[in-house]
């Protein structure tokens, strides 16, 4: 939420924890008032949390090249309610090869490698490996790489 006070707070969570101890914060710190207004004002600024990336991550690289792409959207959405509980994964990033139309590299973070390898084995994550292949038009290389160091510019 801009702050005419400068106030640099930021608050991360579910979005319904988020927004109640944004609110308190406002009415507490800075005298709002508790009204719609108010809520509907900082559910607008909420914004996805930056990805955690710390120097001990490990990132999955996964290079494919596919004709039909949106399928993988579907199918990430089908990992997730299948992973539930046990997805260790914390991020990704989904990019585009610009000089090579049709190729796609998906990033994937994990908090450390072993976390990553709790991920690989669970079969909803063998499920969408197979699944992703499938849609391929090549077979996909991975990439294992631990960060070693992570720099925020």
């Amino acid at each position: 939420m801009p702050s005419e006070s400068g106030c640099s707070l930021t608050i991360a969570g579910e979005p319904e924890e988020v927004l109640r101890a944004a609110v308190m914060h406002a009415v507490d710190v800075h005298g709002h008032t508790d009204d719609e207004e108010l809520r509907d004002g900082i559910s607008a600024g909420m914004v996805p949390a930056p990805a955690d990336v710390g120097a001990e991550s490990f990132v999955q690289v996964v290079d494919f090249t596919s004709d039909d792409v949106e399928r993988f959207e579907e199918l990430e959405a089908e990992w997730l309610e299948g992973i539930g509980d046990g997805r260790t994964a914390t991020w990704s990033v989904m990019a585009t090869d610009r000089d090579e139309p049709g190729r796609y590299y998906l990033l994937v973070g994990f908090p450390d490698y072993e976390a990553a390898m709790r991920n690989s084995k669970h079969p909803a994550t063998q499920q969408i490996a197979e699944k992703m292949t499938a849609m391929a038009s090549n077979e996909p290389t991975f990439r294992n790489l631990d960060a070693k160091r992570v720099k925020n510019f």
